[in-house]
Protein backbone atom coordinates (compact mmCIF):
# COMPACT_ATOMS: atom_id res chain seq x y z
CA UNK A 1 0.00 0.00 0.00
CA UNK A 2 2.88 2.18 0.39
CA UNK A 3 4.07 1.77 -3.14
CA UNK A 4 0.51 3.23 -4.52
CA UNK A 5 0.85 7.13 -3.58
CA UNK A 6 4.08 6.92 -6.04
CA UNK A 7 2.36 5.35 -9.00
CA UNK A 8 -0.40 8.05 -9.06
CA UNK A 9 2.73 10.51 -8.63
CA UNK A 10 4.16 9.20 -11.66
CA UNK A 11 0.74 8.48 -13.82
CA UNK A 12 -0.17 12.03 -13.13
CA UNK A 13 3.11 13.81 -14.42
CA UNK A 14 3.01 11.59 -17.17
CA UNK A 15 -0.74 13.15 -18.15
CA UNK A 16 0.92 16.48 -17.60
CA UNK A 17 3.69 15.87 -20.33
CA UNK A 18 1.02 14.73 -22.73
CA UNK A 19 -0.92 17.67 -22.03
CA UNK A 20 1.93 19.72 -22.70
CA UNK A 21 2.77 17.86 -25.85
CA UNK A 22 -0.58 18.25 -27.06
CA UNK A 23 -0.48 22.38 -26.71
CA UNK A 24 2.47 22.17 -28.13
CA UNK A 25 1.00 20.52 -31.28
CA UNK A 26 -2.08 22.66 -31.80
CA UNK A 27 -0.19 26.22 -31.53
CA UNK A 28 2.58 24.69 -34.31
CA UNK A 29 -0.93 23.99 -35.97
CA UNK A 30 -2.36 27.40 -35.38
CA UNK A 31 1.04 28.96 -36.94
CA UNK A 32 0.79 27.74 -40.04
CA UNK A 33 -2.80 27.90 -40.42
CA UNK A 34 -2.01 31.83 -40.04
CA UNK A 35 0.95 31.87 -42.62
CA UNK A 36 -1.18 30.15 -44.96
CA UNK A 37 -3.91 32.66 -44.56
CA UNK A 38 -0.99 35.69 -44.75
CA UNK A 39 0.33 33.54 -47.98
CA UNK A 40 -3.37 33.69 -49.56
CA UNK A 41 -4.02 37.30 -48.63
CA UNK A 42 -0.99 38.46 -50.45
CA UNK A 43 -2.01 36.44 -53.49
CA UNK A 44 -5.11 38.30 -54.00
CA UNK A 45 -4.00 41.70 -52.94
CA UNK A 46 -5.26 44.57 -55.58
CA UNK A 47 -7.83 42.43 -57.04
CA UNK A 48 -11.77 43.74 -56.38
CA UNK A 49 -13.75 42.17 -53.81
CA UNK A 50 -16.29 39.80 -55.55
CA UNK A 51 -14.20 39.26 -58.36
CA UNK A 52 -13.43 35.89 -59.75
CA UNK A 53 -10.35 35.36 -58.72
CA UNK A 54 -11.09 36.23 -54.66
CA UNK A 55 -14.22 33.75 -55.40
CA UNK A 56 -11.40 31.40 -56.48
CA UNK A 57 -9.20 31.66 -53.39
CA UNK A 58 -11.89 31.57 -51.10
CA UNK A 59 -13.39 28.65 -52.76
CA UNK A 60 -10.01 26.54 -53.03
CA UNK A 61 -10.44 22.70 -52.82
CA UNK A 62 -7.73 20.80 -52.32
CA UNK A 63 -6.51 17.58 -54.57
CA UNK A 64 -7.85 14.29 -54.27
CA UNK A 65 -4.91 12.09 -52.09
CA UNK A 66 -2.92 9.57 -54.32
CA UNK A 67 -4.64 6.71 -53.15
CA UNK A 68 -8.04 8.39 -54.79
CA UNK A 69 -9.36 6.57 -58.23
CA UNK A 70 -8.35 8.06 -61.62
CA UNK A 71 -12.20 9.24 -63.24
CA UNK A 72 -11.69 10.06 -67.16
CA UNK A 73 -13.10 13.44 -68.16
CA UNK A 74 -15.87 13.61 -70.87
CA UNK A 75 -15.09 14.59 -74.01
CA UNK A 76 -16.19 17.99 -76.11
CA UNK A 77 -19.81 16.87 -77.27
CA UNK A 78 -18.77 18.63 -80.43
CA UNK A 79 -15.21 16.54 -80.36
CA UNK A 80 -17.35 13.82 -80.08
CA UNK A 81 -19.60 13.94 -83.27
CA UNK A 82 -17.99 12.79 -86.57
CA UNK A 83 -16.77 15.02 -88.37
CA UNK A 84 -18.69 13.73 -91.76
CA UNK A 85 -21.51 14.17 -89.56
CA UNK A 86 -21.49 17.70 -88.80
CA UNK A 87 -20.61 18.57 -92.45
CA UNK A 88 -23.85 16.58 -93.26
CA UNK A 89 -25.68 18.41 -90.71
CA UNK A 90 -24.19 22.07 -91.95
CA UNK A 91 -25.24 21.59 -95.62
CA UNK A 92 -28.57 19.88 -94.25
CA UNK A 93 -29.94 22.84 -92.78
CA UNK A 94 -28.64 25.43 -95.21
CA UNK A 95 -30.22 23.38 -97.64
CA UNK A 96 -33.73 23.13 -95.68
CA UNK A 97 -33.00 26.84 -95.52
CA UNK A 98 -32.87 27.16 -99.13
CA UNK A 99 -35.54 24.89 -100.14
CA UNK A 100 -38.08 27.06 -97.91
CA UNK A 101 -37.25 30.05 -99.82
CA UNK A 102 -37.64 28.44 -103.05
CA UNK A 103 -40.94 27.35 -102.02
CA UNK A 104 -42.30 30.57 -100.94
CA UNK A 105 -40.54 31.75 -103.99
CA UNK A 106 -42.77 29.39 -106.39
CA UNK A 107 -45.82 30.50 -104.30
CA UNK A 108 -45.30 34.27 -104.87
CA UNK A 109 -44.50 33.61 -108.48
CA UNK A 110 -47.60 31.67 -108.48
CA UNK A 111 -50.11 33.83 -107.13
CA UNK A 112 -49.01 36.61 -109.36
CA UNK A 113 -48.16 34.35 -112.65
CA UNK A 114 -49.95 36.42 -114.79
CA UNK A 115 -47.88 39.35 -114.32
CA UNK A 116 -44.99 37.17 -114.13
CA UNK A 117 -45.50 36.09 -117.45
CA UNK A 118 -46.41 38.76 -119.06
CA UNK A 119 -43.42 40.81 -117.85
CA UNK A 120 -41.10 37.99 -119.41
CA UNK A 121 -43.03 37.95 -122.79
CA UNK A 122 -42.28 41.95 -122.59
CA UNK A 123 -38.51 40.95 -121.65
CA UNK A 124 -38.66 38.54 -125.10
CA UNK A 125 -40.12 41.38 -127.11
CA UNK A 126 -38.20 44.18 -125.95
CA UNK A 127 -34.73 41.94 -127.05
CA UNK A 128 -36.39 41.44 -130.43
CA UNK A 129 -37.36 45.35 -130.86
CA UNK A 130 -34.26 46.50 -129.25
CA UNK A 131 -31.94 46.84 -132.21
CA UNK A 132 -34.03 48.41 -134.10
CA UNK A 133 -34.69 50.89 -131.58
CA UNK A 134 -30.84 51.67 -131.68
CA UNK A 135 -30.29 51.11 -135.75
CA UNK A 136 -33.10 54.33 -135.73
CA UNK A 137 -31.48 56.30 -133.41
CA UNK A 138 -28.36 55.97 -135.19
CA UNK A 139 -30.06 57.20 -137.93
CA UNK A 140 -30.63 60.62 -136.63
CA UNK A 141 -34.43 59.75 -134.67
CA UNK A 142 -34.82 60.90 -130.64
CA UNK A 143 -35.02 58.35 -128.65
CA UNK A 144 -39.16 58.53 -127.92
CA UNK A 145 -39.68 58.62 -131.41
CA UNK A 146 -37.73 55.65 -132.42
CA UNK A 147 -39.42 53.96 -129.33
CA UNK A 148 -42.91 54.45 -130.46
CA UNK A 149 -41.64 54.08 -134.14
CA UNK A 150 -40.11 50.68 -133.06
CA UNK A 151 -43.51 49.62 -130.93
CA UNK A 152 -46.04 50.50 -133.25
CA UNK A 153 -44.82 48.56 -135.97
CA UNK A 154 -43.55 45.90 -133.78
CA UNK A 155 -47.27 46.13 -132.28
CA UNK A 156 -49.10 46.17 -135.98
CA UNK A 157 -46.88 42.97 -137.75
CA UNK A 158 -48.03 40.61 -134.40
CA UNK A 159 -51.76 42.09 -135.03
CA UNK A 160 -51.53 41.50 -138.86
CA UNK A 161 -50.37 37.90 -138.43
CA UNK A 162 -52.74 37.30 -135.67
CA UNK A 163 -56.04 38.29 -137.73
CA UNK A 164 -54.69 36.71 -140.88
CA UNK A 165 -54.31 33.58 -139.32
CA UNK A 166 -57.66 33.53 -137.90
CA UNK A 167 -59.09 34.84 -140.90
CA UNK A 168 -57.56 31.93 -142.53
CA UNK A 169 -59.00 29.72 -140.53
CA UNK A 170 -62.58 30.76 -140.33
CA UNK A 171 -62.65 31.02 -144.44
CA UNK A 172 -61.44 27.31 -144.93
CA UNK A 173 -63.21 26.37 -142.23
CA UNK A 174 -65.87 24.84 -144.02
CA UNK A 175 -63.61 22.96 -146.85
CA UNK A 176 -61.72 21.62 -144.18
CA UNK A 177 -64.43 20.14 -142.12
CA UNK A 178 -65.83 18.54 -145.71
CA UNK A 179 -62.38 17.19 -146.13
CA UNK A 180 -62.12 15.98 -142.80
CA UNK A 181 -65.31 13.54 -143.21
CA UNK A 182 -64.39 12.66 -146.53
CA UNK A 183 -60.87 11.84 -145.38
CA UNK A 184 -61.82 10.02 -142.30
CA UNK A 185 -64.21 7.61 -145.02
CA UNK A 186 -61.28 7.42 -146.51
CA UNK A 187 -59.26 5.90 -143.52
CA UNK A 188 -62.08 3.69 -142.82
CA UNK A 189 -61.74 2.15 -146.66
CA UNK A 190 -57.89 2.40 -145.92
CA UNK A 191 -58.32 0.41 -143.04
CA UNK A 192 -60.73 -2.09 -144.13
CA UNK A 193 -58.84 -3.25 -146.84
CA UNK A 194 -55.13 -3.11 -144.87
CA UNK A 195 -53.71 -6.02 -143.77
CA UNK A 196 -54.50 -5.57 -140.11
CA UNK A 197 -57.65 -7.47 -140.75
CA UNK A 198 -59.35 -4.40 -139.31
CA UNK A 199 -63.46 -5.01 -139.54
CA UNK A 200 -66.48 -3.16 -140.04
CA UNK A 201 -67.97 -3.61 -136.85
CA UNK A 202 -64.55 -3.12 -134.75
CA UNK A 203 -64.63 0.13 -136.35
CA UNK A 204 -68.08 0.93 -135.19
CA UNK A 205 -67.33 0.48 -131.95
CA UNK A 206 -64.62 2.75 -131.93
CA UNK A 207 -66.76 5.60 -132.98
CA UNK A 208 -69.76 4.48 -130.84
CA UNK A 209 -67.62 4.60 -128.03
CA UNK A 210 -66.13 8.50 -128.80
CA UNK A 211 -69.47 9.19 -129.38
CA UNK A 212 -70.83 7.64 -125.70
CA UNK A 213 -67.99 9.51 -124.33
CA UNK A 214 -68.44 12.93 -125.82
CA UNK A 215 -72.01 12.43 -125.01
CA UNK A 216 -71.32 11.51 -120.81
CA UNK A 217 -68.71 14.33 -120.68
CA UNK A 218 -71.07 17.27 -121.82
CA UNK A 219 -71.26 19.09 -118.75
CA UNK A 220 -67.37 18.91 -118.05
CA UNK A 221 -67.01 19.97 -121.97
CA UNK A 222 -69.30 22.67 -121.19
CA UNK A 223 -67.38 23.69 -118.22
CA UNK A 224 -64.02 23.29 -120.14
CA UNK A 225 -65.63 26.36 -122.49
CA UNK A 226 -66.45 28.46 -119.80
CA UNK A 227 -63.40 28.14 -118.74
CA UNK A 228 -61.78 28.77 -122.12
CA UNK A 229 -63.57 32.21 -121.76
CA UNK A 230 -61.78 32.97 -118.25
CA UNK A 231 -58.60 32.15 -119.86
CA UNK A 232 -59.41 34.15 -123.21
CA UNK A 233 -60.12 36.89 -120.58
CA UNK A 234 -56.54 36.39 -118.50
CA UNK A 235 -54.75 36.15 -122.25
CA UNK A 236 -56.03 39.69 -123.51
CA UNK A 237 -55.11 41.01 -119.89
CA UNK A 238 -52.10 39.44 -119.84
CA UNK A 239 -51.36 40.66 -123.80
CA UNK A 240 -51.75 44.70 -122.45
CA UNK A 241 -49.39 44.15 -119.64
CA UNK A 242 -46.97 42.92 -121.83
CA UNK A 243 -47.53 45.92 -124.25
CA UNK A 244 -47.32 48.41 -121.87
CA UNK A 245 -44.38 46.43 -120.26
CA UNK A 246 -42.61 46.50 -123.71
CA UNK A 247 -42.96 50.38 -124.47
CA UNK A 248 -41.24 51.43 -120.67
CA UNK A 249 -38.26 48.90 -121.17
CA UNK A 250 -38.03 49.94 -124.59
CA UNK A 251 -37.77 53.67 -123.29
CA UNK A 252 -36.64 53.61 -120.25
CA UNK A 253 -35.20 50.25 -120.09
CA UNK A 254 -31.20 51.76 -118.82
CA UNK A 255 -32.61 53.76 -115.66
CA UNK A 256 -34.82 50.82 -114.88
CA UNK A 257 -31.64 48.67 -114.48
CA UNK A 258 -30.11 51.30 -112.88
CA UNK A 259 -32.74 51.34 -110.12
CA UNK A 260 -32.56 47.77 -109.99
CA UNK A 261 -28.68 47.93 -108.99
CA UNK A 262 -29.65 50.08 -106.04
CA UNK A 263 -31.46 47.38 -104.11
CA UNK A 264 -28.28 44.70 -104.89
CA UNK A 265 -25.82 45.08 -101.75
CA UNK A 266 -22.87 47.66 -102.51
CA UNK A 267 -20.54 44.65 -101.62
CA UNK A 268 -22.21 42.34 -104.60
CA UNK A 269 -22.73 45.35 -107.03
CA UNK A 270 -19.92 45.43 -108.98
CA UNK A 271 -20.50 41.66 -109.94
CA UNK A 272 -24.50 42.20 -110.91
CA UNK A 273 -23.38 45.38 -112.82
CA UNK A 274 -21.32 43.23 -114.82
CA UNK A 275 -23.40 40.03 -115.42
CA UNK A 276 -26.43 42.29 -116.81
CA UNK A 277 -25.22 43.27 -119.98
CA UNK A 278 -24.03 40.08 -120.82
CA UNK A 279 -27.30 38.56 -119.69
CA UNK A 280 -28.85 40.94 -121.45
CA UNK A 281 -26.98 39.87 -125.04
CA UNK A 282 -27.62 36.02 -124.16
CA UNK A 283 -31.29 37.03 -124.19
CA UNK A 284 -31.30 39.05 -127.46
CA UNK A 285 -29.06 36.56 -129.27
CA UNK A 286 -31.63 33.74 -127.87
CA UNK A 287 -34.68 35.90 -128.78
CA UNK A 288 -33.45 37.18 -132.47
CA UNK A 289 -31.94 33.45 -133.25
CA UNK A 290 -34.89 32.08 -132.71
CA UNK A 291 -37.14 34.00 -134.17
CA UNK A 292 -34.90 34.02 -137.52
CA UNK A 293 -35.12 29.62 -137.11
CA UNK A 294 -38.67 29.74 -136.71
CA UNK A 295 -38.98 31.84 -139.71
CA UNK A 296 -37.26 29.10 -141.60
CA UNK A 297 -38.54 26.10 -140.71
CA UNK A 298 -42.30 28.33 -140.84
CA UNK A 299 -41.19 29.04 -144.48
CA UNK A 300 -40.29 26.11 -145.57
CA UNK A 301 -42.83 23.33 -144.05
CA UNK A 302 -45.13 25.55 -144.96
CA UNK A 303 -44.09 25.74 -148.87
CA UNK A 304 -44.35 22.02 -148.52
CA UNK A 305 -47.39 21.31 -147.22
CA UNK A 306 -48.75 24.19 -149.71
CA UNK A 307 -46.87 22.56 -152.79
CA UNK A 308 -49.12 19.05 -151.22
CA UNK A 309 -52.07 20.49 -151.52
CA UNK A 310 -52.64 20.06 -147.67
CA UNK A 311 -55.67 23.33 -146.39
CA UNK A 312 -54.83 25.53 -144.44
CA UNK A 313 -50.88 25.62 -144.93
CA UNK A 314 -50.69 29.36 -143.52
CA UNK A 315 -52.43 29.12 -140.62
CA UNK A 316 -50.42 25.63 -139.74
CA UNK A 317 -46.92 27.57 -141.17
CA UNK A 318 -47.93 30.40 -138.68
CA UNK A 319 -48.49 27.54 -135.98
CA UNK A 320 -44.71 26.23 -137.00
CA UNK A 321 -43.69 29.85 -136.26
CA UNK A 322 -45.00 29.95 -132.97
CA UNK A 323 -44.68 26.22 -131.69
CA UNK A 324 -40.67 26.61 -132.46
CA UNK A 325 -40.31 29.09 -129.54
CA UNK A 326 -40.61 26.20 -127.40
CA UNK A 327 -37.07 24.13 -128.15
CA UNK A 328 -37.55 20.21 -129.25
CA UNK A 329 -41.55 19.72 -127.54
CA UNK A 330 -42.72 22.48 -130.04
CA UNK A 331 -41.33 21.15 -133.29
CA UNK A 332 -42.74 17.82 -132.63
CA UNK A 333 -45.95 19.08 -131.96
CA UNK A 334 -46.22 21.20 -134.94
CA UNK A 335 -44.92 18.92 -136.57
CA UNK A 336 -47.36 16.15 -135.68
CA UNK A 337 -50.57 18.62 -136.60
CA UNK A 338 -49.53 18.90 -139.99
CA UNK A 339 -49.19 15.76 -140.56
CA UNK A 340 -52.81 14.97 -138.93
CA UNK A 341 -54.34 17.67 -141.12
CA UNK A 342 -52.65 15.75 -144.62
CA UNK A 343 -53.82 12.69 -142.75
CA UNK A 344 -57.31 13.14 -142.31
CA UNK A 345 -57.87 15.68 -145.44
CA UNK A 346 -55.63 14.67 -148.28
CA UNK A 347 -54.77 10.47 -147.69
CA UNK A 348 -52.01 8.28 -146.42
CA UNK A 349 -49.51 9.25 -148.65
CA UNK A 350 -49.67 13.31 -148.43
CA UNK A 351 -49.39 12.28 -144.68
CA UNK A 352 -46.36 11.13 -145.22
CA UNK A 353 -44.94 13.08 -147.34
CA UNK A 354 -45.60 15.57 -145.24
CA UNK A 355 -43.61 13.82 -142.43
CA UNK A 356 -40.33 13.68 -144.26
CA UNK A 357 -40.09 17.23 -145.36
CA UNK A 358 -40.80 17.87 -141.56
CA UNK A 359 -38.14 15.33 -140.90
CA UNK A 360 -35.94 17.18 -143.32
CA UNK A 361 -36.55 20.86 -142.21
CA UNK A 362 -36.16 19.95 -138.55
CA UNK A 363 -32.64 18.24 -139.36
CA UNK A 364 -31.01 20.71 -141.25
CA UNK A 365 -32.71 23.35 -138.53
CA UNK A 366 -30.79 20.90 -135.38
CA UNK A 367 -27.51 20.68 -137.44
CA UNK A 368 -26.56 23.50 -139.04
CA UNK A 369 -29.10 26.88 -138.60
CA UNK A 370 -28.89 26.64 -134.88
CA UNK A 371 -25.24 26.23 -134.58
CA UNK A 372 -24.83 28.83 -137.05
CA UNK A 373 -27.55 31.55 -135.84
CA UNK A 374 -27.44 30.77 -132.09
CA UNK A 375 -23.40 29.97 -131.83
CA UNK A 376 -22.32 29.63 -128.49
CA UNK A 377 -24.07 32.76 -126.71
CA UNK A 378 -26.79 30.62 -125.94
CA UNK A 379 -25.92 27.04 -126.06
CA UNK A 380 -27.35 24.72 -123.20
CA UNK A 381 -27.12 21.07 -123.28
CA UNK A 382 -30.25 18.95 -124.81
CA UNK A 383 -30.88 17.28 -121.17
CA UNK A 384 -31.39 20.65 -119.50
CA UNK A 385 -33.28 22.22 -122.63
CA UNK A 386 -35.96 19.19 -122.32
CA UNK A 387 -35.85 19.08 -117.87
CA UNK A 388 -36.37 22.78 -118.37
CA UNK A 389 -39.22 22.52 -120.94
CA UNK A 390 -40.86 19.89 -118.88
CA UNK A 391 -40.27 21.93 -115.17
CA UNK A 392 -41.72 25.35 -116.91
CA UNK A 393 -44.48 23.30 -118.88
CA UNK A 394 -46.06 21.72 -115.13
CA UNK A 395 -45.24 25.23 -112.88
CA UNK A 396 -46.82 27.70 -116.06
CA UNK A 397 -48.18 25.63 -118.73
CA UNK A 398 -46.85 26.43 -122.26
CA UNK A 399 -46.36 30.27 -121.33
CA UNK A 400 -43.79 28.31 -118.56
CA UNK A 401 -42.35 26.40 -121.68
CA UNK A 402 -41.79 29.38 -123.59
CA UNK A 403 -39.60 31.10 -121.19
CA UNK A 404 -37.94 27.68 -119.26
CA UNK A 405 -34.68 28.16 -121.97
CA UNK A 406 -34.14 31.00 -122.28
CA UNK A 407 -33.88 31.62 -118.20
CA UNK A 408 -31.53 28.57 -118.14
CA UNK A 409 -29.33 30.15 -121.32
CA UNK A 410 -29.32 33.27 -118.96
CA UNK A 411 -29.08 31.28 -115.63
CA UNK A 412 -25.93 29.79 -117.41
CA UNK A 413 -24.17 33.31 -118.52
CA UNK A 414 -24.76 35.23 -115.05
CA UNK A 415 -23.63 31.90 -112.69
CA UNK A 416 -20.17 31.79 -115.27
CA UNK A 417 -19.55 35.66 -115.18
CA UNK A 418 -20.02 35.67 -111.28
CA UNK A 419 -17.74 32.67 -110.52
CA UNK A 420 -15.12 34.15 -112.66
CA UNK A 421 -15.56 37.15 -111.56
CA UNK A 422 -15.59 36.09 -107.82
CA UNK A 423 -12.14 33.98 -108.44
CA UNK A 424 -10.39 37.12 -110.10
CA UNK A 425 -12.09 39.35 -107.23
CA UNK A 426 -10.19 36.96 -105.03
CA UNK A 427 -6.90 36.55 -106.75
CA UNK A 428 -6.80 41.01 -106.74
CA UNK A 429 -7.48 41.00 -102.49
CA UNK A 430 -5.25 38.19 -102.06
CA UNK A 431 -1.40 39.30 -100.76
CA UNK A 432 1.18 39.39 -103.03
CA UNK A 433 3.71 36.11 -103.52
CA UNK A 434 7.04 36.77 -101.84
CA UNK A 435 10.35 35.17 -100.52
CA UNK A 436 10.82 31.75 -102.79
CA UNK A 437 6.73 31.85 -103.96
CA UNK A 438 7.64 35.15 -105.28
CA UNK A 439 11.02 33.91 -107.36
CA UNK A 440 8.72 30.62 -108.37
CA UNK A 441 6.01 32.66 -110.11
CA UNK A 442 8.59 35.58 -111.32
CA UNK A 443 9.06 35.49 -115.07
CA UNK A 444 12.52 34.60 -116.06
CA UNK A 445 14.13 35.69 -118.84
CA UNK A 446 16.71 33.67 -120.80
CA UNK A 447 20.19 33.48 -120.65
CA UNK A 448 21.49 36.58 -122.24
CA UNK A 449 18.61 38.43 -123.30
CA UNK A 450 18.24 41.74 -122.34
CA UNK A 451 16.16 43.06 -120.06
CA UNK A 452 12.01 43.66 -121.25
CA UNK A 453 11.14 46.95 -120.53
CA UNK A 454 8.01 48.34 -118.65
CA UNK A 455 5.18 49.12 -120.16
CA UNK A 456 3.47 51.95 -118.76
CA UNK A 457 1.28 53.18 -121.63
CA UNK A 458 3.53 56.13 -122.40
CA UNK A 459 5.09 56.03 -126.03
CA UNK A 460 7.90 58.85 -124.39
CA UNK A 461 10.09 57.52 -122.13
CA UNK A 462 9.60 54.56 -119.35
CA UNK A 463 8.77 55.10 -115.70
CA UNK A 464 9.50 53.11 -113.12
CA UNK A 465 7.69 50.51 -111.34
CA UNK A 466 5.75 52.03 -108.74
CA UNK A 467 5.69 49.28 -106.08
CA UNK A 468 9.24 47.96 -107.14
CA UNK A 469 11.11 47.13 -103.57
CA UNK A 470 13.42 49.66 -102.92
CA UNK A 471 17.12 49.77 -101.80
CA UNK A 472 18.15 50.11 -98.36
Amino acid sequence: MSKLPGWLGQLGAELTKMGERLEERRVEADDEDEKAAREGSSATAGVPPGSGAEKGAADHVPPPPDYAPAVAARPDPVAAIPWGMRVAAEAGWRLLVLAGTLWVLMRVISAVQLVVLAFVAALLVTAMLQPTVARLRRYGLPHGLATAVTAVLGFIIMGLVGWFVVWQVMDNLDTLSDKIQDGIQDLKNWLLDSPFHVTDKQINDVAKNLSDTVGTNTEAITSAGLQGVTVMVELLTGMLLAMFSTLFLLYDGKRIWHWVLKLVPAQARPGVAGAGPRAWRTLTAYVRGTVIVALIDAIFIGLGIYFLNVPMAVPLAVFIFLFAFIPLVGAVVSGALAVVVALVTEGVFTALMVLVVVLAVQQIEGHILQPFILGRAVRVHPLAVVLSVAAGGMIAGIGGAVVAVPLVAVTNTVVGYLRAYGQEDSRRHSPPPHGSTALDTAPTPAPGSPPEPVDDGSDDEEQPVADAPKEP
